[in-house]
């Protein structure tokens, strides 16, 4: 399998890059200056959106949707979005220029999977023009999340109307005052059997009774402009149309949705670990120590060899998962799915550690991006699911394959 690609996706990617060359990568650095200036929290810089519309004249917009979502699909199979996501991720706060950010790319699935009619024009539609922007509440603080059965807010039907109570944290993006809506999985029929006891709700933001408790430090970064939120729901009150699915199908939508997202997820941090591999590289032809160049060290010769191979058995891992997605379907794809999980953070985060170490001071401070692609790296082998619960499941599923076969 060599994973060609065809004509398309080829002249999309180099127009992608060119797109980045002269737009993102000049900024790259504007970006965190901005974010990192307390006054201007939870506030885009003014120069984004113009690069929004830029990417959205240009056709370069909700790519990461596979053709199954038409019509709002460009049209492309998962492995061909596979380099677009390497692309687009070498600039960590590029993915929403092209409106393919994580939580919105997988609540735009969601609605255009399982949405009626009614919830797609009121919600799908604006995500999709990048008019607005949602989150995801799905992690409780006070069980292990790790265990979707485990959510414990509540879903109540009272009349034409659900109410919820409950408490959520991890939820990313609630801060910012463009999210507008939130997907809430929460526990609506406790006497079914436990994969059928959740449910996944549309909530308005600005409902009355949800309150922010507080904004949490990702590896003491609060992650401006969108944020991680700890939520408290009290006597929410939304309409019973904003269902979505029905009641008892949350855990099938949430995995139905970490599916294609962790497969992105993979991808984007392969582009994030090829940009420090070239940083890396530079810097060990630049920096001289001891009399002569980084390269010629040979312990620094091993150590870009190493993230080399690891880099490129990650993102072959991944598009093979993504071909298994197109060809044989989800269910197939699983086994792959668990793997990429497993890998590809390990690897970004192995990756970013050594590149630190070949730039020494300057691989720590906000100078590059790599001190922020080993936290989010890190971080992901727990806000994605944690690397024992994917290893877990692998496992159980390779030996009932082993032993069937």
């Amino acid at each position: 399998m060599g994973f060609e690609l065809n004509d398309r996706v080829m002249g999309l990617n180099v127009q992608l890059q060119a797109f980045m060359d002269t737009h993102i990568f000049p900024r790259e650095h504007d970006w965190h200056e901005w974010c990192l200036d307390q006054d201007n929290l939870w506030v885009t810089p003014p120069w984004f959106d113009e690069l929004r519309e830029l990417a959205k004249a240009e056709g370069l917009w909700n790519l990461f949707l596979p053709r199954e979502y038409a019509p709002w699909s460009p049209g492309l199979s998962n492995v061909e979005i596979a380099p677009l996501f390497e692309t687009m991720s070498k600039v960590l706060w590029a993915q929403p220029v092209f409106n393919c950010n994580a939580p919105d790319r997988g609540n735009m699935e969601v609605l255009a999977k399982y949405g009626t009619e009614a919830q797609q024009k009121e919600w799908l539609d604006p995500l999709l023009a990048g008019e607005i922007r949602s989150a995801y509440a799905m992690t409780e603080p006070q069980v292990a999340s790790s265990d979707a059965t485990n959510m414990e807010l509540e879903i109540k039907r009272d009349g034409d109307e659900y109410v919820l109570n409950g408490r959520k944290w991890w939820t990313t993006g609630a801060i910012n005052p463009r999210c507008k809506v939130m997907l809430v999985m929460g526990k609506s029929n406790p006497d079914n059997p436990r994969h059928r006891q959740h449910s996944t709700i549309l909530v308005p933001r600005d409902t009355p009774g949800i309150t922010l408790v507080r904004p949490l430090r990702v590896f003491d970064s609060l992650h401006s402009p969108g944020g991680e939120a700890e939520l408290l729901f009290e006597n929410v009150r939304v309409p019973v149309s904003n269902m979505i699915k029905g009641e008892g199908c949350g855990f099938e939508i949430a995995q139905g949705r970490l599916g294609p997202g962790r497969f992105q997820y993979a991808m984007g941090l392969v582009g994030m670990a090829q940009r420090c591999l070239e940083l890396m590289c530079a810097r060990a032809q630049e920096r001289v120590a001891f009399g002569e160049p980084l390269i010629k060290k040979t312990s620094v010769q091993h150590e870009i060899a190493r993230c080399r191979c690891d880099i490129e058995q990650a993102r072959l891992l991944t598009l093979q998962a993504a071909h298994v997605m197109d060809t044989e379907g989800m269910t197939a794809a699983r086994p792959y799915i668990s793997m990429v999980k497993i890998v590809a953070p390990n690897m970004a985060q192995q990756v970013a550690d050594r590149a630190m170490q070949v730039f020494g001071g300057m691989g720590v401070c906000q100078d590059t991006m790599i001190p922020d692609v080993f936290t989010l790296a890190r971080f992901s082998r727990i806000a994605d699911g944690p690397d024992e619960v994917h290893m877990s499941q692998l496992g159980k599923m390779t030996a009932r394959e082993l032993n069937e076969g």
